[in-house]
């Protein structure tokens, strides 16, 4: 991340009165907190200039304030400055009409793939795109308002797992306590975050006794489309929302959540010290070195993955 990217991306954003902030599909906490911590930022300390964000539906992080999508037109991109936050790969990117903007600049945390912007502002050695975010704006000048922060401190709470991954740093937590001191409430955050409805709870506990051990010890979860559709959930609750049910079994290093979906098997890749993201890389994913996905056509694709991952435990 060199400077002189950092300060061409607030000179940008100076020189365009609309700027259209996108993330990845399907959002976690950290794209959607992203995403508006940055859109509330910039309407903060631009309150002349027109700033929209843009997507599919927030899904279970709708609690966030003002998460609701903006609705506009091809037209809106003419001229427009395109800010792509939280994805690896250009293929992640939620609405493609980010191609219609006269700049666009990525800002990102995930282990580099490709470049498809003007300007990329890219560090994987944050634990979250809206740490990230929250560290540019300081040194940007910007002034954080409340819901600006409140936003920000999701996405890090989400990314980090509650401050307990090893991405987790000194770093992490100045930002946070920089941005708690904006002053918000974070216990809604919490309440939304960690209790779960009765069903959901079960649900869980269906998965628990779903787990697979391979021989060398990769634990695995293999979900079709007709399980599903019974279970009457999003797909999202079933292959991210359900992968660390298998994060704290003892001797377990590596799982993996596999989920029949209508475009393929959504593949989700945990480790806790092996790097992973090279096997998700290999079948045309990504992500971080401990956290990655990507989708496969098939289950004979699904189980050479698995067998991968099975062998790098040798």
């Amino acid at each position: 991340m060199a400077h002189n990217d950092i300060e061409k991306a607030i000179e940008l954003i100076n020189k365009f009165d609309t700027i259209i902030i996108h993330r990845h599909s399907s959002p976690d906490g950290d794209a959607i907190g992203s995403q508006i911590g940055l859109r509330n930022v910039l309407q903060h300390n631009f309150p002349s200039k027109r700033i929209y964000a843009v997507g599919d539906a927030p899904g279970r992080y709708s609690f966030v304030e003002d998460s609701i999508m903006d609705d506009i037109g091809d037209e809106t991109y003419q001229g427009a400055l395109a800010i792509l936050l939280d994805m690896g790969a250009s293929h992640l990117v939620s609405d493609d009409r980010y191609k219609l903007a006269q700049n666009t600049i990525r800002i990102d945390h995930h282990q580099y793939v490709e470049r498809f912007t003007d300007l990329e502002i890219v560090d994987s050695g944050y634990e979250s795109c809206a740490g990230l975010i929250a560290q540019l704006c300081m040194e940007w000048g910007l002034v954080v308002p409340s819901n600006g922060a409140k936003a920000l401190y999701t996405g890090m709470v989400t990314d980090s797992g509650r401050f307990r991954y090893d991405s987790t740093s000194a770093r992490t937590f100045r930002i946070a306590s920089f941005l708690f001191e904006q002053g918000f409430d974070p216990s809604d955050i919490y309440t939304n975050l960690y209790q779960d409805d009765l069903n959901m709870i079960q649900l869980r506990a269906s998965f628990i006794l779903r787990i697979q051990l391979t021989e060398n010890g990769v634990a695995y979860i293999y979900t079709t489309r007709d399980e599903v559709e019974k279970m009457g959930v999003s797909t999202f609750t079933v292959s991210r929302g359900m992968v660390n049910t298998m994060a704290e079994i003892k001797g377990v290093n590596t799982w993996v959540n596999f989920t029949e979906t209508d475009e393929g098997i959504l593949c989700e890749l945990r480790s806790k010290s092996q790097n992973i993201n090279q096997i998700a890389v290999k079948y045309g994913g990504g992500g971080h070195i401990k956290a990655s996905g990507t989708m496969v056509k098939t289950k004979d694709e699904a189980m050479a993955l698995l067998h991968d991952l099975d062998q790098m435990q040798l």
